[in-house]
């Protein structure tokens, strides 16, 4: 079921390009009232909507676009500052073949580099939305999933998917024995296509951190 969201939190997603600023709101707002009074009425009214339209495309287009949180933040919020060196996992037959099950096509690394520490991994990983790849950072912790975060967002379209009201519907979920999220993650109006990306990573992710060590860390 597709919900309505909130608007981001500034303090956990921060943009680092093409930022939304008040800056740039306030240029919009000046664009739009020069229109209104250079075209108060007639046919002239439609085209002041016509071009509102634009501009109000060009605002959503720029904000979704950009990188949202650097990999070195993601990663230190990920261990309380204090990251790990990073580790690389070797992709074999048998895991590519699981692998490509969870993300519906093949993947083509030999490798992969992630950080353990503890029984916490994370994990910077891409898949395609519509057109372009997303990166996303995932921490997962005892086999459940901790942290979600869009990193790099590259489409026009469907940057919602970095708001926390989505992500952090992740929260706390496990992989099911067919390698299925436990719970059931809301949609977004118009960004089907990247909602699904998001989703075959965190499974991905958790699918991954099986295969390490760090799953099998007993704690003390």
């Amino acid at each position: 079921m597709t919900q309505p969201l909130a608007p981001p939190s500034y303090t956990k997603k921060i943009f680092i390009t093409r930022q939304v600023t008040a800056d740039y709101f306030v240029t919009l707002i000046e664009s739009i009232c020069c229109v209104l009074h250079a075209h108060p009425t007639g046919l002239s009214r439609m085209r002041t909507w016509f071009t509102l339209g634009l501009l109000l495309l060009s605002s959503s287009a720029s904000y979704a676009k950009g990188v949202y949180q650097t990999s070195e933040t993601f990663l230190q919020e990920s261990f309380q500052g204090e990251p790990p060196t990073a580790q690389v996992i070797w992709l074999n037959a048998s895991l590519k073949k699981a692998m490509a099950n969870i993300l519906n096509h093949p993947y083509r690394g030999l490798r992969l580099r992630y950080w353990g520490k503890g029984q916490r991994t994370a994990w910077i990983l891409n898949e395609i939305g519509k057109e372009k790849p997303i990166t996303i950072g995932v921490t997962v912790q005892a086999g459940q999933l901790k942290q979600v975060s869009i990193l790099t967002f590259r489409e026009s379209r469907g940057g919602e998917v970095g708001y926390p009201a989505f992500t952090d519907q992740f929260n706390n979920a496990r992989l099911d024995a067919k390698h299925n999220l436990d719970r059931s993650i809301d949609g977004i109006s118009g960004a089907t296509l990247s909602v699904r990306a998001v989703k075959k990573i965190a499974r991905l992710a958790l699918f991954l951190h099986q295969q390490t060590s760090f799953a099998h860390v007993q704690t003390q």
